[in-house]
């Protein structure tokens, strides 16, 4: 069992899909947890009385990291209540359901999407690493795609922001890395969450999803909150710049 006991942690995100499953994993292992939500107070409050049941600290507050002031809000609340912060877990970000053509796109969906995937990142990262410099310490795990990696036709948008993110991993690490801050990446293939489920009820959609994976089925976000687990995790001391794939092998890069 990974211990994350003593550990300080900010998850974005966090009330649902990849990002409950991993305030659970988290609080589970032994940290205290402070995450946000952007809709449900209700969804929030229940996951923090989940959580809390492993005998950490787990707080929520609402923000829209797509907003700097509020992700400055974010990472001031996750310090002021945990006293500290040693792992930030990038993972707010949406993904639209309907193909949009390039020619259709509009500039507001361009932006609407870079703004929550991409602009978040930044905003988060930005006001938590003054905070790392000062402890010489931190660990820095991004939720990107495999739409980052292989493109997503109709969904332009959502694989350039998901491929900003390995990018601006990658530089972050050698950024970062003389200051013991260790920046990853987790790249999950189709998940089954809320936000992919309008394909995946579908027979069509879960056909379509799965016939490209390996393993022929979809992934649970337990199942991608374990490696992002790993990555804060102690045993990954010596691991920074990588893009971990958990994708039940439908792409295989290095």
């Amino acid at each position: 069992m990974i211990s994350l006991a003593g550990k300080a942690a900010l998850i974005t995100g966090g009330s649902r899909g990849i990002g409950a499953a991993s305030v659970r994993a988290f609080a589970q292992a032994g940290a205290d947890v402070v995450f946000n939500y952007n809709r449900s107070r209700e969804a929030a409050a229940q996951l923090e009385q989940d959580a809390r049941k492993h005998g950490t600290r787990v707080e929520s507050i609402k923000a829209d990291l797509g907003r700097m002031a509020d992700a400055k809000k974010l990472v001031e609340f996750a310090r002021d209540r945990l006293g500290r912060l040693d792992i930030l877990v990038a993972n707010a970000g949406i993904w639209n359901v309907e193909d949009i053509p390039i020619d259709k796109m509009s500039e507001r969906e361009w932006d609407d999407m870079l703004r929550v995937n991409l602009k978040s990142v930044y905003a988060v990262i930005h006001y938590a690493v003054p905070q790392f410099l000062a402890q010489k310490s931190g660990k820095i795990i991004a939720i990107s795609s495999t739409a980052g990696q292989r493109g997503e036709a109709f969904h332009s948008h959502y694989a350039a922001s998901k491929g900003a993110i390995i990018s601006f991993v990658k530089g972050l690490a050698t950024e970062l890395g003389r200051h013991n801050i260790l920046v990853n990446c987790v790249a999950p293939g189709w998940v089954d969450t809320e936000m992919s489920q309008p394909v995946l009820k579908t027979k069509a959609g879960h056909k379509f999803a799965t016939n490209v994976i390996p393993l022929g089925r979809v992934a649970t976000a337990e199942e991608i909150a374990g490696p992002i687990l790993f990555l804060a995790s102690d045993l990954a001391a010596f691991i920074t710049g990588e893009i971990l794939n958990v994708n039940g092998g439908a792409v295989l890069c290095g």
